[in-house]
């Protein structure tokens, strides 16, 4: 099919302002989450959007960790949808309620052994209501806590993922989703990742949830995941510490630079591993993309809320993506040279230019009249912001005079990937030209966080940061 047949088609108008040969079709997957996001509805929107259901069925006994699914057709505010649920050595997953409930009687029978554990939950309002995650003092990777139940620590994890028959792209993903979970939790509860243990029963269901969620978007076979705002729900969440209010602590600190919001909903609407699969899987985060839809599928959750239908939907479709090309544009370049200010003040100088729109700002040392070391200060910037960035300078420095000159300024096309190190997700920007990565380097702000908040190097997080992103292969 020709792009301008495609593009009629599709409803677009962008074929019209690009060259053909500028213009290239990708494949996408919109989720819409209006009422949320878990393990499960993800898996059930994959299969209802066309996703083998055999293929995750396949891969769950694959895993050998004595699991099975069952996928069923429910009706949720009136919806049609895919429900999946998960069946650990003959037990399905149950509500947290009635979790909850037996919880209490097998802890009160022993309530100082209940003082002593430190747990946290990572129950699923959308019917994954296990007890997911819980800290210890031991850094063993099959601990064993004073109730006698087995736990999976983060590394037996990661060589189950290692060593279960999927591709490596899924495996890949697959880690990255739990790396993601596992870090989050490592810092709610102000410990080393490597302290993080999941509950037997829990491990299972989210070892399941997670790679199947990685097999089944490989098998979409598109270029790219989009994700819509996340709607949080509200409300309080029963964890083991206490009562929280919604979202979760993890599902916070998973959704860092994520749109959210709330619609009203009181109960939990995202869980911590649906917040992990889509900050490792979306690219981007916006409202729906311009696109010609192929198909949608609905997953859905236990729960059926009177005006929300607790269903995610996913949305398959080609967009017109224009190639990555050298851009091109006029900007305004503003020089002056300094030999008499305060070099603390310099400093606030380069800040306040750079918060009022300079596109860059640095200084150079020159030599100046009467052999007096000084500073040229250039700044880059939009022409409209040249007048209001002078008045900055005067008003700011001592220079007498600031030259401007327009020049032309070539850029390569860039977008962000997000990476999972064992302290948290860091964001990679990549450059590229013509679908052919250039350049790519973690973000100096998040690797700055990361390492004052965990007190580990910088250069060290940044090393992490720049293997984790390679050891994937590159986009």
């Amino acid at each position: 099919m020709i792009l301008t047949e495609w593009a009629q088609r599709a409803g677009l108008t962008l074929v019209a302002t690009l060259p053909y040969d500028e213009i290239s079709i990708m494949r996408i997957a919109y989720l819409e989450c209006f009422s949320g996001i878990s393990g499960d509805m993800f898996l059930g929107a994959l299969v209802d959007a066309g996703v083998s259901p055999r293929l995750l069925e396949d891969t769950v006994a694959a895993l050998g960790l004595g699991a099975k699914l069952e996928i069923s057709r429910v009706v949720r505010s009136g919806i049609s949808a895919t429900k999946v649920d998960v069946w650990i050595g003959g037990d399905k997953d149950m509500p947290r309620e009635e979790y909850w409930e037996k919880q209490k009687a097998a802890h009160a029978a022993a309530p100082a052994l209940i003082q002593a554990s430190v747990q946290h939950e990572h129950s699923h309002g959308h019917g994954h209501s296990h007890e997911h995650t819980h800290s210890h003092t031991s850094s063993k990777e099959h601990a064993q806590d004073t109730h006698g139940h087995t736990h999976r620590g983060l590394n037996e994890i990661r060589k189950i993922i290692s060593a279960a028959p999927i591709s490596d792209q899924a495996k890949k993903t697959a880690t990255c989703v739990f790396e993601a979970l596992g870090a989050a939790e490592a810092k709610i509860h102000n410990v080393p990742v490597e302290e993080i243990h999941f509950h037997e029963v829990g491990a299972v269901d989210a070892i399941v949830d997670i790679v199947c969620a990685a097999v089944g978007a490989e098998a979409l076979a598109v270029d790219e995941f989009v994700c819509s705002p996340l709607n949080l729900g509200g409300g309080t969440v029963h964890c083991a510490h206490g009562t929280f209010p919604i979202p979760a602590p993890a599902t916070l600190e998973l959704l860092r630079e994520v749109p959210v919001y709330s619609s009203g909903v009181q109960a939990e609407l995202v869980t911590p591993t649906g917040a992990a699969i889509v900050k490792t899987l979306a690219l981007r985060f916006e409202g729906f993309p311009p696109m010609k839809v192929e198909r949608a599928g609905y997953g859905a959750g236990s729960r059926d809320f009177e005006r929300n239908p607790n269903v995610v939907r996913l949305v398959v479709g080609e967009a017109a993506k224009p190639l990555d090309k050298v851009n091109s544009e006029t900007i305004s370049v503003l020089e002056a040279n300094i030999d008499d200010l305060n070099p603390q003040v310099f400093g606030y100088v380069l800040d306040r230019l750079l918060q009022e729109g300079a596109l860059d700002v640095f200084g150079v040392p020159v030599q100046m009249k009467k052999n007096r070391p000084g500073t040229l200060l250039s700044v880059l910037c939009k022409s409209e912001d040249g007048g209001k960035l002078t008045q900055l300078i005067f008003a700011e420095t001592t220079t007498l005079g600031v030259r401007q000159r327009q020049e032309i300024r070539q850029t390569l096309s860039r977008r962000w990937e997000n990476v999972s190190t064992q302290w948290g997700m860091v964001r990679i920007k990549i450059a590229s030209m013509n679908g052919t990565i250039t350049n790519y380097a973690p973000e100096y702000e998040d690797c700055r966080r990361i390492a004052a908040e965990h007190h580990v190097p910088l250069k060290t997080v940044m090393q992490e940061a720049t293997r984790a992103y390679a050891s994937g292969g590159q986009k």
